[in-house]
C-alpha cells in the first residue's frame, strides 16, 4: 500500500497510538496536552478553527516504527536503502493538494490552527513544514527538501527560521544578491518518509525526495504550484505557496523550543511572503511537537550516516545508539567486532559525521542502549591519556549552548572534550527549559473520553481586531510581553484575534521584539537591535 499521511494516521489509530479528541479544546493547551499524553493526539474540535489538528505522530520509538513499517531497530536499514537506491519523484495528474486554492488578498495564515508551544515562544510557529526549494543559479537542478519553522506575522506574511549554513541558506543568498524573491513551497502534513529524507544533511545537490523514494519503495508523487515555479508533495495535507523576500537577514524571530530540549535565542531571519495556500477538501493540520517529533526521527538518520563511515573505516560495527540523551544528534554509543587500531578509527570515523559531538566506542559485549553498561565500560576500560581523543576547531551545531555567543560568527566546538557545566560566557537564558504553555491549567483526561457537545464556538466573532491591537500596543509600550502572555491578558478575545492584532501592529510598522523575543515597540528602549547595529 502506497504510504501517506492519511494512511499512517489509519494505522496510528488501528494500532491504538492514536486517540481522537472529539471535546472542543483551546488552542493554547494542545502543546501541554500532547507532552501529557503517551499516544498521538488528533483534535477534532479545535475552538474558533474549522481544521483538526493533529501532533505527536512520531514522539515515540513505537509510532514512528509503525510510521516505517518495520520494527525500530530496521529504521536505519530503511534509511541506507533511501541513500543507497534513490528513486526520484514524478508528477501525478490528479493531486489531492489541488482540490482547494485559496490566493491574494483571499490569503489568511491566521485560519490555520497552528499552535503555540512554550510560553516564551515568539508567536504561533508552523513545525511540520517540507520546504521545496531550487538553486536561483540553475548550478543544481534538483528540488532541495529541508525542514524549516515559519512565525507567523501577517496574514500572508511569516518569518523563517534560515539563520543556519544550509543548502536553502546559499539559495536565499545568490537570490537576495540579484535582488529577487526564491520561491519556495512550504508542503504540511506528510509521510515521515519526507521528513526524515527532508531533514538527512545531504551534500548540495543530492536529492532528499529520491531518499524519500528509495526508503518508500516508490516515487513521491508531485503536483505543480500555481502562483510559482515549484512543485509541491501530491498529497499533503496543506501546502504553502511562497516567495523568501529578499529583505536579508534583518528581522527578529524566535524565540523557539528547540531538539535541545532548551529555548533557542532570538534569531535574526528573512521573511516569507505566503501567495496562495492549497489544500485538501477537509484537510488536516499537522503539528509536529517540539522536542520529541524532532528528536527521535533524527535518531535513524544519524545512526545511517555513523554505520556507513564507520564501515568505510574497515570496522564492524554491530550495534549503534544514536542516544536520547544526546538529542539524537550528538552522542553515538558504538558497539564493535574489534581488531588492533579499531576502536580509534571508529571514533575518528564517527566524530567526521556532521553535528556528532561525542562518541563512545565499546566492545560487542557492552549494551550500546544500556546507560549503566555503557558507563560501567568507560569506568573500568580507559585510560584518558590513552583513549580519549579530542578534536578542536571542528563546525558545531549553532544551538549548541555551551558555546560562547559571537554573533554573525558560525560556531565551532571540541569534539568529545566534555563538561557539562554552563560557561560563564554564555547567556543563561539560553538554558531556559520549554515550559509548555499552560501546562498547569490544563489536564489530558477533561478531553479524553465522549465528547458532551461537538457545536464549535469562536471567541472572535465580535472582536475589533483594530480596537484590540491599539490595547495590545498600550500594554507593550510599557512593559514587553511574550504572546503567551499577551492570549492571557486578552482571554476573552480570543487566541486567533491576538494573533490578527499582532498582524495588524506588525503591517503598520510598529511591532518589533526584544532580546527575549518578547513583543515591543519598533524603536523603543526594548527593541533588539541587528548584529552590528548599535
Amino acid at each position: 500500500m502506497t504510504a501517506s499521511f492519511r494512511q499512517l494516521l489509519d494505522d496510528l489509530k488501528s494500532s491504538g497510538e492514536l486517540v481522537e479528541i472529539n471535546k472542543q479544546v483551546d488552542i493554547r493547551y494542545i502543546a501541554a496536552l500532547v507532552d501529557q499524553s503517551d499516544k498521538a493526539l488528533l483534535f477534532k474540535n479545535v475552538e474558533g478553527y474549522e481544521i483538526p489538528v493533529v501532533s505527536g505522530l512520531t514522539n515515540s520509538r513505537d509510532r514512528l516504527a509503525i510510521a516505517m513499517g518495520c520494527d525500530f531497530s530496521a529504521i536505519e536499514a530503511k534509511v541506507r536503502a533511501g541513500l543507497d537506491h534513490a528513486i526520484e519523484p514524478t508528477m501525478v495528474k490528479n493531486a489531492p493538494i489541488r482540490d482547494v486554492l485559496v490566493k491574494g488578498e483571499d490569503v489568511d495564515l491566521f485560519k490555520l490552527p497552528v499552535p503555540l508551544f512554550s510560553v516564551l515562544d515568539g508567536g504561533p510557529m508552523i513545525t511540520a513544514g517540507i520546504t521545496f526549494s531550487r538553486d536561483p543559479d540553475g548550478e543544481h537542478e534538483n528540488i532541495n527538501a529541508g525542514v524549516y519553522r515559519y512565525l507567523l506575522r501577517e496574514k500572508n506574511l511569516t518569518g523563517i527560521d534560515i539563520v543556519t549554513p544550509n543548502n536553502l541558506h546559499r539559495y536565499a543568498k545568490k537570490a537576495f544578491a540579484k535582488g529577487v524573491p526564491l520561491p519556495i513551497s512550504i508542503n504540511i502534513g506528510t509521510h515521515p518518509y519526507e521528513l526524515i529524507a527532508s531533514t538527512y544533511k545531504a551534500a548540495i545537490g543530492t536529492s532528499e525526495l529520491g531518499i524519500a523514494g528509495g526508503m518508500r519503495g516508490e516515487s513521491l508523487g508531485l503536483a505543480r504550484c500555481e502562483t510559482i515555479d515549484m512543485p509541491c508533495i501530491a498529497d499533503a495535507e496543506i501546502v504553502l505557496e511562497a516567495e523568501i523576500l529578499p529583505t536579508g537577514w534583518t528581522q527578529p524571530e524566535g524565540r523557539f523550543g528547540e531538539f535541545t530540549r532548551l529555548m533557542g535565542g532570538l534569531h535574526w531571519n528573512p521573511q516569507v511572503r505566503i501567495k496562495a495556500i492549497a489544500h485538501r477538501k477537509d484537510p488536516i493540520y499537522y503539528a509536529l511537537h517540539m522536542p520529541w517529533e524532532n528528536i527521535w526521527p533524527s535518531s535513524p538518520i544519524y545512526e545511517a550516516a555513523v554505520r556507513r563511515v564507520v564501515k568505510e573505516a574497515g570496522v564492524q560495527a554491530t550495534a549503534v545508539n544514536i542516544t536520547p540523551g544526546g538529542c539524537c544528534h550528538w552522542h553515538a554509543v558504538i558497539a564493535i567486532k574489534p581488531h588492533p587500531g579499531d576502536g580509534k578509527n571508529a571514533l575518528m570515523a564517527a566524530l567526521s559525521v556532521a553535528d556528532m559531538k561525542h562518541a563512545v566506542v565499546v566492545d560487542e559485549d557492552i549494551d550500546v542502549f544500556d546507560g549503566t553498561d555503557v558507563e560501567w565500560a568507560i569506568a573500568t576500560r580507559v585510560q584518558a591519556s590513552r583513549d580519549v581523543m579530542i578534536v578542536s576547531g571542528a563546525r558545531s551545531k549553532p544551538l549548541d549552548p555551551s558555546l560562547p555567543y559571537v554573533p554573525g560568527k558560525v560556531p565551532v566546538t571540541d569534539k568529545m572534550g566534555i563538561d557539562a557545566t554552563i560557561s560563564e560566557d554564555v547567556p543563561r537564558e539560553r538554558f531556559h527549559r520549554i515550559s509548555y504553555a499552560y501546562a498547569d491549567q490544563v489536564s489530558l483526561a477533561d478531553y479524553v473520553g465522549t465528547a458532551e457537545s461537538t457545536k464549535r464556538t469562536t471567541k472572535e466573532a465580535d472582536t475589533d481586531p483594530s480596537q484590540l491591537a491599539d490595547a495590545i500596543l498600550a500594554e507593550i509600550t510599557q512593559t514587553p510581553k511574550h504572546f503567551a502572555a499577551l492570549t492571557e491578558l486578552f482571554d476573552q478575545d480570543g487566541f486567533q484575534s491576538v494573533a490578527r492584532a499582532l498582524g495588524l501592529l506588525h503591517a503598520g510598522g510598529d511591532l518589533w521584539q526584544d532580546a527575549e523575543g518578547r513583543y515591543c515597540l519598533r524603536g523603543s528602549e526594548f527593541a533588539a537591535t541587528p548584529p552590528g547595529q548599535k
